[in-house]
């Protein structure tokens, strides 16, 4: 069960309510928060409405009116600008000095680039991209790396604990972004590697489940062996950050690596190999799903 740091009553709005957002925004609610919601597709916010408490709005600038802090976490850099922007987004309702606060993973150029629309209008904006899933999510257990300045940054952090367990500010507007690239980066090398060493495994004939406890005592030892080895075994993925989302993270990786001259030539090989996977008809699967490529079975989608 979640424990919530005591912290000030604040009016704040969430804008997007997918797998991440819904339960991001339930917490908001559970730790004393005045919470008003937003969804492109208005059944959600009513679901969220009637599983939590508090409002919905009908476009972001109506649920954004009056809000201390306005979080979002949508698809990507035009879902974002779309919520933020314009007659209707966020940005021409909230009042001076509110902050805003994207928890999308987007690029870093949008994220500098609404910092400074927010700096014109006398607003403040934080790029907050998290790690940790959709069980993150619902747990309240979710890493929150931000760029921006530090009075926003700490207008919005005690807010965000009520459903983080670490909220850090890693540089100037666009350090959240650019540290989630290297969060991805990571990831991604690092469910190839396990991929190939149970497909090795296995096909050396080895008892994998007591392989992964042994080794996973020792130097191999991550997260996704922890949590995702087992699964892999048993051959479940149809669950947790789906194939579509890591193509698209990585996509941002590729793409700012071509500008700061970065050479990552494993991770553009894996995402070649996720590429496979939703040509397998696995784009919804789980992204530990890389061990059907070398398994051999068409996924479920």
């Amino acid at each position: 069960m979640k424990t919530y740091e005591p912290t000030p009553a604040r009016t704040v709005a969430f804008l997007g309510l997918g797998v991440m957002g819904h339960p991001m925004a339930g917490h908001l609610v559970r730790a004393g928060h005045r919470v008003t919601v937003y969804n492109r597709t208005a059944a959600k916010a009513a679901a969220w409405v009637a599983e939590y408490g508090g409002a919905s709005a009908a476009t972001p600038a109506a649920a954004s009116a009056g809000a201390d802090v306005v979080f979002c976490c949508v698809g990507n850099d035009d879902d974002l600008r779309g919520v933020l922007l314009g007659n209707d987004g966020a940005f021409v309702a909230m009042k001076p000095g509110a902050v805003a606060v994207d928890h999308t993973t987007a690029s870093a150029q949008v994220a500098r680039e609404l910092d400074a629309a927010a700096r014109t209008r006398g607003l403040h904006f934080i790029d907050a991209p998290v790690s940790g899933g959709n069980l993150g999510a619902i747990n309240g257990t979710l890493t929150v790396m931000c760029g921006g300045e530090a009075a926003a940054f700490d207008a919005m952090r005690a807010v965000a604990m009520a459903y983080a367990k670490a909220v850090t500010l890693m540089g100037e507007s666009g350090a959240g972004q650019l540290t989630k690239m290297v969060n991805q980066t990571a990831i991604a090398g690092l469910i190839q590697g396990l991929s190939e060493a149970i497909a090795f495994g296995q096909q050396a004939g080895l008892d994998m489940k007591l392989v992964l406890d042994v080794i996973g005592k020792g130097a191999a030892q991550s997260w996704q062996m922890d949590h995702r080895g087992p699964t892999m075994l048993e051959g479940k993925f149809d669950f947790g950050f789906a194939v579509d989302w890591m193509r698209k993270d990585l996509g941002l990786v590729l793409d700012e690596a071509q500008r700061n001259g970065a050479r990552l030539p494993v991770t553009a090989l894996v995402d070649q190999f996720y590429a496979d996977v939703q040509a397998m008809g696995g784009s919804r699967l789980d992204t530990s799903s890389l061990l059907l490529r070398l398994l051999g079975p068409k996924p479920t989608p």
